[in-house]
């Protein structure tokens, strides 16, 4: 029993110094685990029927008068769930149930689930029940999910959207799975790609869309992008200031420039992503960009009381916060033991 016990405080002790190293390590054996699902033709993934309501006549694309209605029911959603500004962003293997309970603790107002395989949890019960868990408290909730074919999409979402706030399209994972798989940031190459999977989702789902994306070199096409997004029925728009090259996010300076450029081009609610290392951060973010929220990734590993009204806002966790933390991370891994 105290060699268990010793070695639990070992990892949790491994925790408390940042998990931030571990990522790209995550990402790799998240990547062995997919290959061959993501390798498979998307075209095997054989449509199947939904229990979402019908396409109205007001239904994307939108413009003129219809897209003002869109803009306004966005709004009115967003603002029903409290407007959230701190979003625990999404990660692979991180931002599991009892990390997302962790963070909303100390101060986190919506979360993401990590990025799941659309075709993988339309085929899989044991897939969906490794990866995908919730409990009351879980919200807001976005349900992010990884797809380059529209009906497995919608299908993959209609299992949970009872159970998510928004159903999220991952259009900004850049690394070397996402490529060989065709989906997250490289479905940037084939936009009309992108709009036909929003559109599938924004009409026949009930539960709103949202997306999350990365920016192209050049600002102007960014901007197209965006307003493609808005326009296919996105309700809410989530933008990780790098670009696609970018894979290791410690090495270049996310780009606020280019995501205050895409807050002024679209009408819908906008996250901002990118460089948030404290409480402080994401206020300057969210004024430099006039976003309506921000998000964290890496730094909520080693901080998962990054967004904490207690502390002064240029603060960061002690020794003594990262001991307190650990102890609670592992009361809710004991209370959702099936979810870690």
């Amino acid at each position: 029993m105290r060699a268990v016990a010793f070695a639990t405080a070992n990892s949790a002790l491994f925790w408390c110094r940042g998990w931030s190293w571990a990522v790209d390590g995550v990402c790799e054996s998240f990547c062995n685990v997919m290959t061959a699902a993501a390798e498979a033709a998307p075209a095997a993934a054989a449509a199947q029927p939904g229990s979402s309501s019908p396409a109205s006549l007001d239904s994307p694309p939108y413009s003129g008068a219809a897209l003002e209605a869109h803009v306004q029911r966005s709004w009115s959603y967003f603002r029903s769930l409290g407007s959230p500004k701190w979003h625990v962003a999404p990660m692979v293997d991180q931002s599991e149930l009892p990390f997302r309970m962790l963070c909303r603790a100390h101060g986190a107002e919506a979360a993401y689930t990590p990025m799941l395989h659309s075709r993988l949890f339309l085929e899989q019960q044991k897939y969906r029940d490794e990866h995908f868990s919730t409990c009351p408290g879980d919200r807001p909730l976005f349900v992010q999910f990884c797809a380059n074919d529209p009906h497995t999409f919608v299908a993959a979402a209609e299992i949970v959207q009872e159970h998510a706030d928004y159903i999220d399209l991952n259009l900004g994972c850049p690394q070397r799975i996402a490529k060989r798989g065709n989906y997250g940031a490289f479905l940037m190459d084939d936009t009309q790609l992108i709009e036909q999977l929003v559109l599938a989702a924004a009409t026949r789902l009930r539960t709103p869309v949202s997306c999350k994306i990365r920016l192209f070199p050049d600002v102007s096409k960014t901007i197209e992008y965006a307003r493609m997004l808005q326009a296919a029925g996105c309700s809410l728009l989530a933008v990780h200031g790098r670009l696609r090259e970018c894979k290791d996010n410690s090495a270049v300076r996310a780009d606020w420039d280019g995501i205050a450029a895409v807050r002024a081009a679209v009408q819908i609610p906008v996250l901002a992503n990118g460089d948030v290392q404290c409480m402080a951060d994401a206020q300057r973010l969210m004024a430099h960009t006039k976003a309506d929220g921000v998000l964290s990734a890496e730094p909520l590993l080693s901080d998962p009381a990054l967004f904490s009204s207690s502390r002064q806002p240029e603060a960061t966790i002690t020794p003594l916060e990262s001991f307190q933390l650990c102890r609670e991370y592992l009361e809710l891994v004991a209370a959702h033991p099936s979810h870690c």
